[in-house]
């Protein structure tokens, strides 16, 4: 499937490994700053905290600079209206973006994606800084720890692509499926004169979003990039990819995921790869480094289960491939960092096909959320040093499994935490669970 996908084609200096927060957020200011017709953003949210006010402050004085300059932002429009867990009251994003375009003379594009009619649903999870002739490509959002602007960061991938075709293929799918539709709605409307999408528009939309794709000249030879975009399981090219780069490997697989949760036909795809005798490096994050983990000593809600649910997920993976883990196919790598978090995704394969995504390969994202990605096919392994020297960056702050065992139990977890997890064994939730976290 892989060799007979077409791609964008790309010179061997087309693309650019950043490596920190700080650098992305350096450079996506740069490139606002620099912009000549256009800057498209697309990215679960962007928040009302000093580095998103300092990235919507740098779009709204290019939009000054130069009112011809077509800006966009797109968010997930549930996240945008509500305010962080566990924060009562109107307190969303959007009331940050309506007062700064109620102010601007030159206003700009903040438009919220519904892709279902509740959150946990489903959310617009489309990753993509498309500023002129470039991508830059991270699963990362829009916030202070996103973009290490304090003291705590939150680690990512960051590629920047040098393409004027693939700018351009993404700038049109977002305007073609996106801002183009009726259940798009702007987050800068005055209340007063506030207009929704309603329930059938938002119902429907999901059915629009699922034939979404990007159109490109492409090429089936050399270096090249496909962007890809799924929602749902049918017809998901995006899924049928990462499946893909598991089947069709021939050696060797590095697997970047934040949350170990995978559905049971990537399962049944790495294990089949293991039995053949080949290798999988997998790096995830210590349950510690999850966005949603909860220190003893601090006030527990519900929410901090998340982290031990992902991490028994993880034992009992590892605990079925433990042969694979003894003989040195299988290394699991987990990242922890102080109080930093991890939120990595991708796969590359055999050194010469990497997929640099948003995707968190779990049950939500195969089915639930809005998904992209761009697969890179280096036949002549022009990059195969740039990555080898991010996959030794990521690696850092990791440390090797050797044995399942290694991984907490039930028992040791603290008080709040086994109530939860026993009482989700006792109504036998797990199974519906895994299908939307």
């Amino acid at each position: 499937m892989l060799s007979k996908l077409g791609g964008i084609p790309l010179q061997s200096d087309s693309l650019q490994w950043l490596l920190t927060p700080k650098a992305l957020k350096k450079e996506l200011l740069k490139r606002i700053e620099n912009a000549t017709h256009s800057v498209y953003i697309a990215a679960l949210y962007l928040e009302d905290d000093e580095a998103g006010r300092e990235v919507l402050q740098a779009l709204m004085d290019a939009k000054q600079n130069n009112p011809a300059l077509d800006i966009k932002v797109l968010v997930d429009f549930h996240r945008a209206r509500r305010g962080l867990i566990g924060h009562k009251g109107d307190s969303g994003n959007y009331l940050m973006y309506r007062k700064v375009i109620e102010a601007a003379e030159h206003p700009i594009e903040i438009l919220g994606v519904p892709v279902k009619s509740r959150e946990f649903m489903g959310v617009l999870h489309l990753k993509g800084f498309i500023v002129d002739d470039a991508v830059i490509f991270s699963g990362a959002s829009i916030n202070n720890i996103y973009l290490h602007q304090e003291e705590k960061y939150r680690f990512d991938r960051y590629h920047v692509i040098e393409s004027a075709e693939l700018a351009r293929s993404m700038r049109d799918m977002i305007q073609t499926y996106l801002v183009d539709d009726v259940a798009v709605s702007s987050l800068t409307q005055p209340k007063a004169l506030e207009h929704l999408p309603t329930k059938a528009e938002v119902s429907s939309l999901k059915h629009r979003l699922s034939k979404a794709e990007y159109t490109f000249n492409s090429t089936k030879i050399g270096s090249r990039v496909t962007p890809l975009v799924g929602l749902g399981r049918k017809k998901n090219i995006l899924n049928k990819v990462i499946v893909a780069l598991v089947e069709e490997s021939a050696d060797a697989l590095f697997i970047c995921t934040p949350y170990f949760n995978p559905p049971y036909i990537l399962v049944r795809a790495l294990a089949k790869h293991l039995r053949q005798g080949k290798k999988i490096d997998i790096v995830v994050g210590d349950k510690t480094a999850n966005d949603f983990y909860i220190p003893p000593e601090e006030a527990f809600s519900t929410i901090g289960a998340l982290p031990y649910m992902y991490e028994q997920s993880l034992r009992k993976f590892a605990k079925r491939q433990q042969w694979a883990i003894d003989n040195g196919q299988l290394n699991i790598h987990l990242w922890k960092d102080g109080r930093n978090s991890f939120h990595l995704k991708g796969i590359s394969a055999d050194g010469k096909r990497h997929l640099i995504t948003g995707s968190n390969l779990n049950p939500r994202a195969w089915a639930l959320d809005l998904e992209n990605g761009l697969l890179l096919q280096d036949d002549n392994e022009s990059w195969k040093e740039q990555f080898e020297a991010e996959q030794t960056h990521i690696l850092q702050h990791t440390e090797r499994l050797y044995h399942y065992s290694q991984i907490e139990t039930l028992h040791n977890y603290p008080e709040p935490v086994r109530k939860i997890m026993t009482r989700i064994k006792r109504l036998r939730a797990d199974f519906l669970l895994r299908r939307i976290l």
